[in-house]
This record gives C-alpha cells, sequence and structure tokens, in this order.
C-alpha cells in the first residue's frame, strides 16, 4: 500500500515538473525577449501575496494566488499606457507592493506562518502535487501551445519590436495583454511546484540558457521548454536526494545550467 501511494506521489511529481518547466519556460521566451524580467518576480510575488492572503482567511491558498496573479497582468498593461511609464517601473512598484503585503499577512497568521501549507507556498514542495494541479497546468500548457501556434507571426512581430509591429498593422496591445495573461495564470499554477518566492528563476534562467546559442525564435520556443522540463526534472532528483525544498533544487539546477551555457556560449568566445 505504501510503495502504491509513493509511486502515486512520484508520478504526480514527474508529470507536474515536466507541465511546470515547459509551461514556465515557455512564457520565458516571451518575458525574455521582451525585455520584462523583472515581470516574473512582480508576477511570482502578486501570486504570493494572494497565497499568504488566502492562509490569513483559511481558504484555498491557490484560488487567491491566481486571483492576485490575474489582477495584476490585468492592471500592468494599462497603468503603463496610462501613467505613461515604462513597464518595468509599475512592475518595480507591484513587485515591492506585492512582496510586502504577502510577508505582512503572514505575519497576521501567526498560528500559520509557518505551516506546510505557508512553506510550500514559498519554495515549492514536491509532496503538493494534486490532480486538480495536473490538470490545471495541463490546460494551461495547451492553451500556450496553441496561442503560439496560430499567433507566431503576430507574437514574433511584437517580441522583436511593438512599435514596428505597430507600424505594420497588428494591433500589439491585445497579444501583449493576453501574454501578461498567461504569464499570471502560469505562474499562480506553479506554485506548488516551484514556490512563490523561486517560480521566476524558471522562467528566466532556461530561456536565458537557450539565448546563449542562437538568436532565432522558433530555436527558443523549441528549446526553452526543454531545458525547462530538464531543470525541473533534474531539481527534483536533487530534492528528494538530499532533502532539500523543491522550488530551491530547481532554482539551483537552471541557474548552474545557465553558468554552465554562459561559460561554453558561442556568442562569448566571439566577444
Amino acid at each position: 500500500m505504501l510503495e502504491l501511494v509513493f509511486t502515486k506521489i512520484l508520478l504526480f511529481a514527474i508529470i507536474g515538473a515536466v507541465l511546470t518547466g515547459f509551461t514556465c519556460s515557455l512564457m520565458g521566451t516571451f518575458v525574455v525577449r521582451m525585455n520584462l524580467s523583472s515581470l516574473g518576480f512582480a508576477m511570482s510575488h502578486a501570486a504570493f501575496a494572494g497565497a499568504a492572503l488566502g492562509i490569513f482567511l483559511r481558504k484555498d491558498p491557490l484560488i487567491f494566488a491566481l486571483l492576485f496573479s490575474i489582477f495584476v497582468s490585468l492592471a500592468l498593461g494599462p497603468l503603463a499606457d496610462k501613467a505613461k511609464l515604462k513597464t518595468d517601473v509599475i512592475i518595480g512598484v507591484i513587485f515591492s507592493l506585492s512582496m510586502a503585503i504577502g510577508l505582512l499577512f503572514l505575519n497576521m497568521s501567526p498560528d500559520t506562518a509557518m505551516s506546510s501549507t505557508a512553506l510550500r507556498i514559498l519554495w515549492g514542495s514536491v509532496l503538493g502535487m494534486t490532480t486538480a494541479d495536473i490538470m490545471y497546468l495541463l490546460i494551461i500548457s495547451v492553451i500556450t501551445i496553441i496561442f503560439v501556434m496560430l499567433f507566431f507571426k503576430e507574437i514574433n512581430s511584437i517580441l522583436f519590436d511593438r512599435k514596428l509591429a505597430r507600424a505594420s498593422g497588428i494591433n500589439d496591445k491585445p497579444f501583449y495583454y493576453l501574454i501578461l495573461f498567461l504569464t499570471s495564470v502560469t505562474v499562480a499554477f506553479s506554485l506548488k511546484l516551484v514556490g512563490g518566492l523561486l517560480v521566476f528563476a524558471l522562467m528566466i534562467n532556461p530561456t536565458s540558457s537557450v539565448y546563449q546559442f542562437t538568436y532565432d525564435m522558433k530555436k527558443i520556443i523549441l528549446l526553452s521548454p526543454i531545458v525547462g522540463v530538464i531543470s525541473c526534472l533534474l531539481g527534483i532528483l536533487m530534492s528528494f536526494s538530499f532533502d532539500l525544498p523543491t522550488g530551491s533544487a530547481i532554482a539551483i539546477v537552471c541557474s548552474a545550467i545557465f553558468g554552465v551555457s554562459v561559460l561554453v556560449s558561442p556568442k562569448r568566445r566571439k566577444g
């Protein structure tokens, strides 16, 4: 019986790692290419703040993480446009505010602040994956793939230069806002495996690693998810082997991959 339970946990961990690594890294190609690396910080900490509020209210942290992330994604683009500020400026404000709110809610919940639920939100837990989590990750993965396949030409133009895309007749705002929305949902659904404080590493590092070898967007979109999946699987292996928090192990692995890619990058040798 115990062996069956362990097999199920391991299977869920592997499936969750594959889906999380794939989706986070795929969305990371947009985030990195648009020079919005800080978006990962903002979204992950917005999700963290929402989850902390859920703990404080004794409700499902995932629901509140999702709501906070969606709110930030919907507000981010219009705020930057109307305020006539760079998106990174708005992201910086949201990042610091979300972090403060999240820690405030955890501090106001002394009986649960260091509970297993809170720790899973902070650092991730391979034991936290459920059938529902797998389904959510699968759905967002499929939606993201369909989005890229249907609108690759428009997305590629926007990633290259939003102003040029607009000049060529592409209405960039719906695509830009949808990228923000999909990023926020991906972050929220990845919380259980990677954790709110480290999920941005899985969005940024795999794509940044692939960028060391190519400028071709098709190759980057294809290879980044592969690196993300490998990072998650190796991170889970490290987590089991050395009894480490899952999110920390995954972040260490994908950071190590990035470090090696920089060292052996042909771009670096040319420089």
